[in-house]
């Protein structure tokens, strides 16, 4: 009896131990550790952004504005702030640059204004907010933030958006702030050459009508993620045209669960291809990782349908991306050390 009972002791020990080595390898190889706690990154426009086309003097200016909006948002970041406030932030310093077509850099529509649309979401509450149409608004990153915290809606547009805005204490500025000489110049070529000699044509920052934007994605310390667009949209645009970056979902999109993500590129492929949201939807849907989902969207879907452009994107465990099909894309990426990376080119 007592060599039975031992017998039946070792072999009920063997099949406990079993078990608790199962469950402890299960757990590591499901368990992953965050790539960073948090991490941000940006672009300012996507587009044929050629080496050959940027004098170093040009080029230095755009990598300094780029790594100090990037240090903006990460020093937010590194003191607690939220993904929101880094990223509206980060946008205001490329709004107020007339390097990008964003803000004080934004291209000319057909009629001679300036219409500029921007949106911003989080990824907490999947609230939203954005403007689209307006003339006269120094931030629409801020008008977007605005529409998505203090009114019932997601969208506004034009003069009621602008009438929201002032009365919200947002900074009005009068038409001729967005005036430059080089965007100036690229509605007068538009206009007066053929379509087929626009893209050799135009805006000497980027070499293409239709691309042109600014964005920023962030992570912060409390797990929380949060996107945001802003543009001028396209050059030489007529019929108060509207692209991707106001359109949640299709240029900026932010959801806890799998990233955040802002878009540039040509906004008619971008709306139809639902852009932002398909990387989170593949994520959560298929089990793709950021990198995985990014580049099925950009590399072959959009591609596929004859559009191009990039995105940029953070997910929940703090990995960062930006993926384009296109010659060139302003970016620049900082983890939480505090690294930043800048980029322009395909490299």
């Amino acid at each position: 009896m007592k060599k039975s009972a031992l017998i039946l002791f070792l072999f009920a020990f063997l099949l406990i131990s079993c078990a608790d080595t199962t469950s402890q390898k299960e757990t590591t190889t499901t368990d992953e550790s965050p790539t960073n706690s948090f991490g941000l990154v940006i672009h300012g426009g996507a587009g044929t952004i050629l080496k050959k086309n940027l004098t170093p003097e040009l080029e230095a200016q755009y990598k300094e504005t780029l790594e100090k909006a990037a240090k903006k948002g990460y020093d937010i970041l590194k003191n607690g702030g939220t993904s929101l406030d880094a990223v509206e932030q980060t946008i205001h310093i490329l709004e107020n640059s007339p390097l990008f077509n964003a803000g004080k850099g934004a291209v000319f529509a057909n009629n001679g204004k300036n219409e500029l649309d921007a949106s911003i979401m989080e990824g907490k509450t999947l609230n939203a907010g954005a403007v689209a149409g307006v003339t006269n608004l120094k931030n629409p990153i801020s008008a977007a933030r605005k529409v998505m915290e203090n009114s019932d809606h997601v969208l506004l547009a034009r003069k009621g958006a602008e009438e929201f805005s002032a009365a919200q204490g947002l900074e009005v500025v009068d038409t001729s702030y967005f005036f430059t000489e080089n965007r100036y110049n690229s509605l007068l070529k538009a206009k007066n050459k053929n379509e087929k000699d626009k893209a050799a044509s135009l805006d000497p920052y980027i070499k293409d009508y239709k691309y042109g934007t600014v964005g920023c994605v962030a992570l912060d310390k409390n797990g929380n993620l949060a996107a945001g667009t802003s543009t001028g949209g396209m050059t030489n645009k007529k019929w108060s045209r509207i692209g991707d970056s106001p359109i949640i979902g299709a240029g900026t999109y932010a959801n806890n669960k799998t990233c955040a993500v802002s878009g540039t590129g040509h906004g008619e492929y971008f709306i139809r291809a639902n852009v932002a949201y398909d990387i989170s939807a593949l994520m959560e849907y298929k089990g793709l990782s950021l990198q995985e989902a990014s580049k099925e969207v950009i590399q072959n879907k959009l591609k596929n349908m004859g559009g191009d452009g990039g995105i940029i994107a953070i997910d929940a465990k703090g990995n960062l991306v930006a993926e384009f099909n296109t010659p060139g894309m302003y970016r620049a990426m900082v983890d939480e050390n505090g690294t930043v990376t800048v980029g322009i080119y395909k490299e």
